[in-house]
């Protein structure tokens, strides 16, 4: 029994995770450094006495938020998923392994400038100092971070990895020794995702200061929203990717820069002609013959409750690892999905203090999954269509395979800056991007296709670009307000091209088609709407299940060069349609909303709604508990704000990406901005800051910005240190 007491009054520390006491001392002696001030939203302002103080700081908030998806991040970037989640997933942990060498992070953190270095381990340290002071929390695996993991995922993109157009699939039968032939079939590319981002130059504004406009779509808490500062320069705020230590999407005092999403050509896909000698495996290139590379890689996997291995031999020539087998050749990837200079890229710009600095940082040409919306304190308005752009020769179509036997199809070097795709101060007033053509981004004053090879903007035309044109060729003076009311409009303009196709196949209808009668109360609802979307719209129901049923062909956003848009694709599909392809869908849709709700006029708001409930990775969902109608839909359709929705074994639709943090700055003697976030910043279902900001988000209703310290303090819910 004396025992049985002794244990329960021993201090929780001693069932922490297993650091030193040395580790413990220094973690405590940064902790010391550093002050964490939460605002009235739960929103954590950092302030540190050097920069890595504040990436302590940082990563101990983000800790105190949602260490689940901390951990998460780099269990994917490890590739490690399958000793939590089974044999299901060996073969996306083989593919980070072949595409993200770990050993090459541990050597480029060895060899790391002292600055960075004290920054990977102020971002280790922090999350170790977190799981000692919490014991409580349980590590799904990692119990312990290295300061090498951010050199595993050296940017702030929601997505792992590069891959051209390959796939899991093509690896799987590649590394399971499937070469039977079979017919590719390419792979399209998430089109409800995606970004928009907006520049205003001073000349379009009310007050004469540049106004940025950041508004990510991405996955719903993905980045929480913060603040860093510190003594060496640091003063940065907005959207934080979960385990990584810059600030991903945001502003300091004197610049903003938001990214967008797009296809230039990064990886490029090889066809490799390999013999098999008595000597081994060789493949030819510049008509030698070169032995093929060739590594065993150990994959781990959950079975039960016992951890087993997969061992795989797997293959690399000089152009990457072989990925997949097409028309009886094996296919190599060459890609940098991990490059350190893209992490040193991604910190510095956020101590940018001018453009000539911002335009320093982008000259590293590291930056290989973003395109750039920048505006700065002086004026400026600047955008660029990627950054990292290997140079090849444009007569071959690098969206295709290509022979990988010769050095014609090598890569020769990177582009400058100066070569790529760009624009600066356009006379106009105003940039946009909407993962769309770079050759819209200023209107009639965008750079020009012709001047740039093609694998450099393959990029098509987008609805959202469309609508985005059109509302920034309406001469307005800007203010924050008016910004925001632009981000948020709601016209679907895709639909002004597909309901009228519509309308007009309808009215081809002999009199003797029951569908005359059948689809005459829905035909009349859509040929009156003004293809806006909100809460009360019944026509919004109808056509967003409708368009879901039209063939995938008119979705394309991101394209491949040589390949019709979104935007062509669809007028052609609109002009060419045979009257059953538009209205038997609608039909089809007519009927399952009678069936599920008891009748097809259903408002859109009553159908479509926010829910957060759990605060898991893969959230809950549940019509008997309380959620908020959401008036808006897919940007997909070409509306401006995004939010994507879908069935889970429920009655009404529950969002889960779409506009996510969303911000808007003037810049000027005094920062001024506003932002909303998805829900709240905190991932615990206990916190007020969960749910506090969730109703504002689904009326598109924005909160003020605490950028300054004084600001801050007059709305500060709670002020400490780190772990003290």
């Amino acid at each position: 029994m004396k025992s049985f007491l002794l244990f329960l009054f021993l201090p929780l520390s001693l069932f922490a995770q297993n650091f030193s006491a040395t580790e413990i001392a220094s973690y405590q002696k940064q902790a010391k450094q550093v002050t964490i001030i939460r605002d009235n939203w739960g929103i954590p302002h950092v302030y540190g006495k050097t920069d890595a103080d504040a990436v302590f700081g940082l990563l101990y908030a983000q800790c105190e938020d949602d260490f689940k998806r901390i951990e998460l991040n780099y269990i994917e970037k490890l590739g490690r998923l399958s000793e939590i989640n089974g044999e299901k997933d060996i073969f996306n942990d083989l593919q980070i392994r072949l595409l993200i060498d770990s050993t090459a992070a541990i050597a480029d953190y060895q060899k790391a400038q002292p600055w960075l270095k004290s920054l990977l381990n102020a971002q280790a340290a922090a999350i170790n100092f977190y799981l000692h002071t919490h014991p409580a929390v349980k590590p799904a695996l990692l119990k312990r971070f290295k300061p090498w993991y951010p050199l595993l995922w050296t940017d702030g993109s929601i997505g792992a990895i590069n891959t051209a157009n390959l796939t899991i699939g093509e690896l799987k039968k590649f590394y399971s020794g499937d070469y039977t032939p079979t017919a590719y079939r390419k792979v399209i590319k998430d089109q409800q995702s995606g970004s928009n981002g907006f520049a205003f130059a001073p000349s379009i504004t009310e007050s004469g200061n540049a106004i940025l406009y950041i508004n990510p779509h991405t996955t719903f808490y993905f980045r929480p929203e913060v603040q860093m500062q510190s003594e060496q320069g640091l003063n940065a705020y907005g959207a934080v990717t979960w385990g990584q230590f810059f600030i991903y999407q945001g502003f300091n005092e004197f610049c903003g820069w938001m990214h967008t999403s797009n296809n230039v050509d990064i990886a490029d896909m090889y066809a490799e002609k390999v013999s098999k000698t008595a000597k081994g495996l060789f493949y030819e290139y510049d008509k030698k013959l070169l032995p093929v590379g060739q590594k065993k890689v150990s994959i781990k996997y959950l079975d039960g409750k016992s951890i087993k291995t997969k061992q795989f031999n797997t293959y690399f020539t000089k152009n990457g690892p072989i990925m997949a087998i097409r028309d009886g050749k094996w296919i190599s990837l060459k890609s940098k999905n991990r490059n350190t200079a893209s992490l040193i890229q991604s910190w510095v710009r956020t101590k940018a203090k001018s453009f000539e600095d911002y335009q320093k940082a982008m000259d590293l040409k590291a930056n290989a999954s973003n395109n750039t919306v920048y505006a700065d304190a002086k004026g400026n308005i600047a955008y660029w269509h990627g950054n990292f752009i290997p140079i090849r020769d444009p007569k071959f179509n690098w969206g295709n395979v290509v022979d990988g036997s010769t050095s014609a199809t090598a890569w020769k070097g990177l582009h400058p800056v100066k070569e790529s795709v760009h624009i600066y101060n356009p006379v106009n007033g105003w940039l946009q991007n909407c993962n769309s053509t770079p050759f819209s981004v200023a209107g009639a004053n965008s750079p020009k296709k012709e001047n740039y090879p093609p694998y450099m903007a393959p990029d098509g035309e987008n609805f959202r670009g469309v609508n985005a044109v059109r509302l920034l060729n309406q001469p307005t003076k800007y203010n924050i307000d008016k910004v925001i009311a632009t981000g948020y409009d709601t016209y679907l303009s895709a639909f002004a091209v597909l309901v009228p196709a519509l309308v007009n196949a309808y009215e081809q209808l002999p009199q003797s088609d029951p569908l005359l009668t059948e689809l005459k109360e829905p035909l009349a609802v859509l040929k009156a709407w003004d293809y806006r979307c909100n809460e009360n719209s019944i026509a919004s129901t109808l056509a967003f299940d409708w368009a879901q049923l039209l063939i995938p062909n008119i979705q394309r956003v991101y394209i491949d060069q040589g390949e019709k848009d979104q935007v062509q694709n669809t007028i052609e599909f609109a002009a060419k349609a045979r009257p059953n392809e538009l209205l038997d869908p609608l039909k089809a849709v007519v009927t399952n909303l009678t069936k599920r709700y008891g009748k097809w006029d259903m408002p859109w708001g009553e159908v479509n709604r926010f829910q957060r409930l759990t605060g898991a990775i893969n959230e809950k969902y549940d019509d008997a508990l309380p959620s908020i109608p959401v008036g808006f839909g897919s940007a997909m359709w070409g509306q401006l704000p995004s939010y994507r929705s879908g069935f889970f074994k429920t009655n009404k639709r529950y969002g889960t990406s779409g506009n996510s943090f969303v911000c808007v700055v003037e810049f000027g003697s005094k920062i001024k901005a506003k932002s909303i976030l998805a829900g709240g910043n905190s991932g615990d279902p206990t916190s007020k800051h969960f749910n506090d900001q969730a109703l504002m988000y689904s009326k598109g209703q924005f909160k003020e910005v605490l950028f300054y310290k004084e600001d801050v303090l007059k709305n500060a819910e709670r002020t400490y240190q780190p772990g003290l």
